[in-house]
């Protein structure tokens, strides 16, 4: 199983120097590939691949202004080509939008393969650098796990991060258990379950907003390219950091409480890129982070052996009643309980939710049931028809 581990490094004053200039150099060549492959579609229709950019990168080591690529190693620079093909591949596919421009105020980063570094004692030696890098290991690498890549990676706010990618031959399933749980996502509560219990939403950014706006206040009064916009703008590179780290710890450690207690987890396939296009819900969404909840839960129900299942996003779960199936027309955000006119049960709206996205979870992992709306009746089924509404956003 590969797995990543990531620490925190400070540098000594030559090592920052070298890694910044092998940062700016990976850059660099990213950008001027990037322009290359855009000028030649655009104006010739033709498409250049990696083979045609790395024979790019050969020549332009030869100018005479360039000469300075030749003072770093070569790997990072071929692997910022190669991952510059892999996000025109993802573009050709309509995975993802085209590839952008890289930009120095948000740091960078240097891939290294094991032609680039040299990993000796549970030291870290890479090309160009004398000494070992000065790594803060707040946890250790298994025994026995050599990494296959190194990436080094400078933040916005000025850190250094170090991330090894290892086969870790120590990753195990856990004893299995037969319990359950559906989980159905909001902004109040970030999860409701289907035991009846509500995760509040901590909102970090809401929580630090005033303090992020009165950095950002002070940095669009500095004067361009002067010192203090420098400081100004690390401050609030900092701000962000914080938001951040916050944002990732809580969600780590929720989602590893709930791969550890329960056997099966069953959500909802949200389109979050849609419904951050609501402007009033967009903040509030961004902030609980459902898409990082989600892909947390994917790779740790895939390393401790659980099971993850995702139902269709347009399965009614809010709609429809827990307790006999009846499913409501309308049911706007504004209504957070509401009694079913069919058996007159009062349902708390997150939580009776939360229940059906379970109950249709187990029925598509036992016997595959459709979930999907289609065109039969709604009373008492298990599907809704819908007709071209657009996905509301759970609040």
């Amino acid at each position: 199983m590969e797995k990543a581990f990531k620490y925190r490094f400070y540098p000594t004053t030559e090592q920052e120097n070298l890694l910044r200039q092998t940062i700016g150099c990976v850059r660099l060549v990213y950008n001027k590939a990037l322009a290359a492959r855009t000028e030649a579609w655009y104006e010739r229709q033709e498409r250049v691949d990696y083979l045609q950019t790395s024979a790019m990168l050969t020549s332009w080591k030869r100018e005479e202004n360039l000469s300075f690529l030749n003072e770093v190693s070569s790997v990072p620079m071929q692997q910022g080509l190669r991952n510059l093909q892999k996000a025109f591949v993802n573009f050709w596919a309509g995975r993802a939008k085209y590839p952008n421009f890289k930009k120095k105020r948000n740091g960078g980063s240097a891939e290294f393969t094991k032609a680039a570094f040299r990993w000796k004692n549970g030291q870290l030696f890479l090309a160009k650098c004398t000494l070992a890098l000065p790594i803060r290991w707040s946890r250790k690498i298994p025994q026995g796990c050599n990494p296959s890549t190194v990436t080094v990676k400078l933040d916005a706010s000025g850190r250094w991060f170090l991330s090894f990618l290892v086969d870790d031959h120590t990753v195990k399933p856990l004893e299995k258990t037969d319990k359950t749980i559906g989980l159905d996502v909001g902004v109040n509560s970030l999860i409701a379950t289907s035991n009846g219990e509500k995760i509040s939403n901590p909102r970090h950014f809401k929580r630090l907003h005033k303090k992020l706006r009165r950095s950002q206040k002070a940095l669009t009064r500095k004067q361009k390219g002067s010192n203090n916009r420098y400081k100004a703008r690390i401050k609030v590179a900092k701000i962000h950091a914080e938001i951040t780290d916050a944002r990732k710890d809580f969600l780590h450690k929720l989602t590893t409480q709930l791969v550890r207690e329960n056997q099966t987890i069953v959500v909802e396939d949200l389109a979050i890129k849609n419904m951050i296009k609501n402007p009033k819900l967009a903040l509030h969404i961004s902030d609980a982070s459902w898409g990082e909840l989600i892909r947390q839960l994917s790779y740790k129900c895939q390393w401790y052996g659980r099971e993850l299942v995702k139902i269709d996003r347009w399965f009614p779960s809010s709609k429809r009643c827990g307790n006999c199936g009846y499913i409501v027309e309308k049911l706007p955000l504004n209504i957070r309980e509401w009694t079913c006119p069919n058996c007159g049960t009062n349902h708390d709206r997150d939580l009776n939710a939360a229940k059906n996205i379970l109950a249709a979870g187990l029925a598509v992992s036992v016997c595959g049931a459709n979930v999907r709306p289609d065109s039969q009746p709604s009373e008492g089924q298990l599907q809704k028809t819908r007709k071209g509404r657009k996905q509301k956003p759970k609040s």
